[in-house]
């Protein structure tokens, strides 16, 4: 693998650990793809260093079961946007 991939995938592992990021955040904050990140998390990150892949995964395990959480609140937010232009 090609030092420039694994430092990626280190610091897209940090990034996630250290502020409890989603897969989405994580993309944003690096100017990647989401699919790339996912990539770099569960694929390639167990052969580099597989006690922080036991980190992350822990924190996009707690992300996956939050996510119906964050949907529910972003609707609410969109709605009483949109009620408050009405007004």
């Amino acid at each position: 693998m090609k030092a420039y991939i694994e430092e990626r995938v280190l610091e897209s592992a940090k990034y996630i650990i250290n502020n409890k990021a989603t897969v989405r955040n994580c993309a944003k904050q690096f100017g990647i793809s989401k699919s790339t990140v996912h990539k770099d998390v569960s694929e390639r990150l167990p052969h580099i260093n597989p006690s922080m892949f036991g980190m992350v995964r822990d924190v996009l395990e707690k992300n996956k079961s939050e996510r119906h959480i964050r949907g529910g609140l972003a609707t609410k937010e969109k709605y009483r946007k949109v009620k408050e232009n009405k007004m």
